[in-house]
């Protein structure tokens, strides 16, 4: 049996790199078996999960609500005013939750209140999303890059924007698989101190190397997967105008796109602020992969979800 099984995934860095190829080896071959006999087995049969979303999502919950009807169990999904609201403490939500469900998946803001939710559960927890971090999204970022560049050890990963809860998460699951990240963000706007520390511990298991700069240009430079992110996440509306100003520099364009390798790869996790953080010439370029990141997303999930709770994992 996996040693995922019945176990959470709150953050990549609480995981092994063994645990992470695992469960991006797991997510190749059901993407690759799904239409076929052996594909349609159902670990999930007579489970449920609850997709408890705190923040709105389009490709979360779709995905997530897919992944788990495709794998046999049905899927529970409750918003902001369904659940940890009401004054009911998260204790007491959770409790009762436990007893209905076999698995917890919540979208939310603070990393803490993922954190709690896991300390007090007895079924396995899967952080949606944070502020902080982001793990289902990067391991759907491996996968995709997997599949276009085959090997992931030795890579090299340019992040080029805001230090946010995708640097953070890109930093710890590419040191898990052994690769470079090379980031350029302005100064004030680094990711988690937290995050890059993690990733440096697991970079030097791995043998590869976290470098956090400034210079876009710097960072692109040699580089097989380039990604960018929004600059401005959810609950930051009223920085708009000042991160335009910020984050001018960094707009990945064809200028900037020249300087990586010539088949090197673009990735943004979505939505994308078209003219801001890309312009289209380069995200409906060949060189861009979103939409094949976006469909990961789904077979990332199953795996997850298949190796935390599955029957037979």
């Amino acid at each position: 049996m996996t040693t995922l099984f019945g176990r959470d995934l709150l953050t990549l860095g609480d995981w092994t790199p063994a645990e992470v190829h695992e469960a991006l080896d797991r997510a190749e071959m059901m993407k690759r078996t799904w239409k076929t006999t052996a594909g349609r087995a159902r670990p999930l049969a007579d489970k449920s999960v609850a997709l408890i979303f705190m923040k709105p999502s389009m490709r979360t919950r779709v995905s997530f609500e897919l992944g788990v009807v495709q794998l046999g169990g049905t899927p529970i999904v409750l918003g902001s005013g369904d659940a940890f609201s009401r004054n009911e403490t998260v204790h007491d939500t959770v409790k009762v939750l436990e007893r209905y469900v076999d698995a917890i998946v919540l979208r939310t803001f603070a990393q803490s209140h993922v954190e709690e939710v896991a300390a007090v559960s007895s079924v396995p927890v899967v952080n949606a999303l944070t502020d902080d971090y982001h793990p289902c999204q990067v391991l759907a970022d491996l996968l995709t890059i997997m599949e276009h560049k085959g090997d992931l050890t030795g890579l090299t990963l340019a992040y080029v924007g805001d230090g946010n809860n995708m640097l953070n998460t890109l930093m710890i699951g590419c040191a898990q698989v052994g690769m470079d990240v090379h980031a350029a963000v302005p100064k004030g706007y680094e990711p988690l101190p937290a995050a890059e520390e993690r990733a440096r511990e697991i970079a030097e298991q791995t043998g590869s190397a976290i470098t956090v700069q400034r210079d876009p240009k710097w960072a692109v430079a040699g580089a097989d997967v380039v990604v960018a992110d929004t600059w401005a996440s959810m609950g930051q509306e009223d920085e708009h105008g000042e991160r335009m100003r910020v984050f001018a520099p960094y707009t990945c364009s064809l200028d900037l796109m020249a300087g990586a390798n010539d088949d090197a790869v673009f990735m943004h996790c979505l939505p994308a602020h078209r003219g801001e953080e890309v312009l289209d010439e380069v995200i409906d370029s060949p060189v861009s992969v979103v939409f094949d990141e976006a469909e990961n997303r789904l077979h990332a999930q199953k795996a997850v979800l298949s190796l935390l709770m599955g029957t037979g994992s």
